[in-house]
């Protein structure tokens, strides 16, 4: 009954979180203290009435009720501390206390704080971003600055990433950039406890990276130590995400409970040992208790200085109630535990069960609970063990087994959350969690504690060397598995019913021995992992504008091919839209090449994701505006995008309208008048995709006889020369879509623009006010979906 009621609380906080808005802060608390007692009159009548069906299910209810009730009001309270809608995008001058570790990025660095002083409206915690600062902004550090501050917004694509939520979660209420030149008014290191903490952590990070250097995976050692996952190369997740080792490359419940462990069994054997005043300290104090306190001790200090994640915290709450269960002799299982660890995340923190890692996490622990309970031990009377096995070492015979129950078990959930199982994961965990956990870490943790210390700071920087190259020798044989072509399958975004059944499968396949369809469980997951969305018909067309931010990218599916037009901006050195939006919806959609890549111009916003994409999906033709050099055409077939081109494709009709000719060098001042038009003619509809072509360009278009299109991308994002009246009305549109960044320095889409579609009867969609825009042709008639209608939770922004 207790785990009943634990459980009941976790998915009722959980659950809050697919609505679309909340009630008040009050309403909710009335409501739950009325249902919580309307369930315990109904607990106490079950009770007298000896009826356990009825305990359990009032329990259960009283759980459910206690997480929505309080995690309703925790969001209410949130809500309401938020950016004012007048000082959206407006100077603002700010006092504020940095109060995390500053994160670099392409032009300068990225911080949260905690605000001091600012008009009314403005919330008490933001995400600051300061180009171009001079020096390292430092956690305890009080400055004033004036600052352009925006509500939360990120880029909303299906099954895509969901960076509001990130920004809710970890309470940010607005972002904002710093202009000017910012003051440094005071430093205070010990502001409050979570300051000091963070100072502590910035402290190790530039100790430990002082002895790194410039080292190849000095990051993923920093990674390792603290938790501090910024610095570590997009190519290094990749390849962890390749093999299925992504999991020890941060502070795991392993690396917090080797170290509690080891403190734990040090104080234990010391405190057995030690006399004062003639009297064994035993004596006085239990051995075992105060070894559990020590062992926690430092679990709770280790897990602030990585941190204090949901995996942290998770191990923490979870090595908690084991000691104290032991101290006062409270019999526990392993799910009692685990679900009093949850319960505990989920009250502190009601958004943990927005992370994946909360998910993934508990999902491990409980699949390990799984393992270690004896069900796979279970043999038939009088069945012999095998000679290999007999062999092998009792740790062996268990890292195998626990491994293949991680495996099966954790194989839906990994589909479902990145579209992508890794199949050589359990040759790479083999190889990673002895040398990591056993060997990298350790030697990093001593290099960060001497380093430190003032004088041991070149023991600490060899100690460094020694983990990195441990580290660099095992990275070898994972990138060769991680670049091996059977390293990994792709899985499209499955329907829930085929997720369901794939959970259902993975977790009677771990049951004991003797169910009936136990070995044949397995096939319940090929469904899922084979699983291809449905496709349009012979003659429609599906088309996906892409939220992207400022830039364009847009996918166009027919029955058998896939074609993308326009790759996206890029967002900084190491990242663009190519990798974080364009190919996360393709894989989700099970694409797996693309038959046509067309780059309507060289601008950075619409080719900034052009290599990212053809390092993982081959393209078989590429066509651009601009000569492309072979090296960067990937071994695709390469043209150039002029008028009077075309092909066909399952019924579907592909030509461009533009340009009319081009010259071997396209001069930058001129990329926009020379981008692709591409149209789109289906068996039922138009689409005409225009780049970024301007007023000149248009009139000559509008003199086709042909240009008529249902769905039109608006010219040059919708900017104020564009979108004449004459194009206006050659292409009588339905449905007309901007794909634009929120609050963009160009102000795109303009309202002239807007205005003139819209008084033809045309329906404007932005991409920045709805997300992903996506239209489907079928002879039923067009259908449009957007994404901030279709997946509206009450944490996303709303239009300004």
């Amino acid at each position: 009954m207790f785990r009943i009621a634990l459980v009941a609380f976790v998915a009722g906080t959980a659950s809050t979180h697919v609505l679309p808005s909340v009630p008040p802060a009050w309403a909710a608390a009335v409501g739950g203290v009325a249902s919580c007692a309307a369930c315990a009159g109904w607990l106490r009548w079950a009770r007298g009435a000896r009826r356990a069906g009825h305990c359990l299910l009032a329990l259960a209810v009283a759980g459910w009720v206690a997480g929505a009730a309080l995690a309703l009001v925790r969001i209410d309270l949130r809500l309401q501390d938020c950016l004012a809608p007048e000082l959206e995008n407006v100077p603002l001058r700010l006092d504020f206390l940095v109060t995390g570790l500053a994160t670099g990025t392409a032009r300068g660095q990225r911080f949260d704080a905690r605000v001091l002083r600012a008009p009314p409206g403005v919330p008490e915690r933001v995400q600051l971003a300061w180009h171009g600062a001079p020096a390292q902004v430092v956690p305890g550090q009080v400055w004033r600055a004036a600052a352009v501050l925006k509500q939360p917004h990120g880029n909303l694509n299906p099954h895509g990433f969901d960076y509001e939520a990130y920004l809710f979660e970890h309470g940010f209420r607005a972002t904002g950039t710093l202009r000017g030149q910012p003051r440094l008014l005071e430093d205070s290191p010990a502001a409050d406890f979570g300051v000091l903490v963070q100072r502590m952590r910035h402290a190790s990070r530039e100790a430990l990276r002082g002895a790194l250097g410039s080292l190849r995976y000095g990051p993923v050692l920093v990674a390792l130590a603290i938790g501090d996952q910024a610095g570590v190369d997009r190519h290094d997740w990749d390849t962890f995400g390749r093999t299925g080792i992504t999991h020890l490359v941060s502070i795991s419940g392993l690396h917090v409970t080797m170290l509690a462990a080891l403190a734990g069994g040090l104080v234990l054997q010391t405190w057995k040992s030690c006399r004062w005043r003639g009297v064994r300290l035993a004596e006085r104090m239990p051995a075992q208790v105060t070894a559990a306190a020590a062992a926690l001790l430092v679990a709770w200090f280790y897990c602030l200085l990585a941190g204090w994640g949901v995996p942290a915290r998770r191990t923490f709450f979870m090595l908690a109630t084991v000691a104290i269960a032991a101290v006062l002799r409270l019999p526990l299982s392993g799910s009692r535990v685990l679900s009093v660890a949850a319960a505990l995340v989920c009250a502190l923190d009601p958004w943990a069960p927005l992370a994946p890692g909360f998910w993934l996490s508990f999902g491990a622990v409980a699949l390990l609970v799984v393992a270690g309970s004896g069900r796979w031990r279970r043999r038939r009377e009088g069945a012999a063990r095998p000679a290999w096995r007999k062999r092998l070492p009792e740790v062996v015979r268990e890292g195998a087994r626990a491994q293949a129950v991680l495996t099966i078990g954790m194989l839906p959930a990994l589909a479902l959350l990145f579209h992508q199982i890794s199949l050589v994961s359990p040759l790479a965990n083999a190889l990673a969690i002895p040398v990591v956990s056993a060997v990298v870490t350790p030697l990093a943790l001593g290099a960060l504690a001497l380093c430190m210390v003032p004088g041991l700071e070149g023991a600490g920087t060899l100690l460094a060397e020694v983990a990195h190259f441990a580290f660099a020798w095992l990275m070898e044989a994972v990138q060769w598995l991680g670049e091996a072509s059977f390293a990994t399958h792709a899985v499209a975004a499955p329907p829930w019913p085929l997720a369901a059944l794939a959970i259902a499968g993975a977790l009677w396949t771990l049951q004991p021995r003797g169910l009936p369809g136990r070995g044949l469980a397995l096939a319940l997951l090929l469904p899922m992992l084979l699983y291809r969305p449905a496709r349009p018909e012979v003659g429609g067309w599906r088309l996906t504008l892409l939220d992207v931010g400022q830039g364009s990218a847009i996918v166009i599916e027919t029955h058998g091919a896939t074609l993308l037009f326009d790759t996206g901006p890029r967002y900084g050195d190491s990242a663009d839209a190519g990798s974080r939006v364009i190919v996360p919806y393709l894989r989700a959609r099970g694409v797996r090449k693309l038959d046509h890549l067309i780059v309507s111009h060289a601008d950075d916003d619409h080719a900034g994701g052009l290599a990212s994409i053809q390092d993982v999906l081959p393209v078989t033709r590429l066509h651009a505006s601009y000569e492309l050099a072979p090296a960067a055409r990937k071994g695709a077939e390469f043209s150039r995008c002029a008028a009077g081109q075309q092909w066909t494709l399952d019924g579907v009709e592909f030509s461009f309208l533009h340009p009319q000719a081009l010259p071997d060098r396209v001069p930058a001042r001129e990329r926009n008048a020379h981008s692709c038009v591409l149209r789109v003619r289906g068996a039922h509809h138009t689409a005409l995709l225009t780049g970024d072509i301007a007023a000149a360009q248009e009139a000559v278009l509008a003199g086709r006889a042909d240009l008529a299109a249902d769905v039109v991308s608006a010219p040059h994002h919708g900017s104020r020369n564009s979108s004449s009246r004459a194009l206006v009305a050659a292409a009588g549109a339905a449905h007309v879509v901007a794909q634009a960044g929120y609050l963009n320095r160009y102000r795109h889409p303009h309202p002239l623009a807007i205005r003139r579609w819209e008084s033809s009867g045309a329906v404007f969609h932005r991409t920045d006010v709805h997300g992903a825009v996506v239209f489907v042709s079928a002879a039923s008639g067009l259908r449009a979906m957007r994404e901030r209608e279709r997946r509206a939770r009450y944490w996303h922004a709303r239009p300004p």
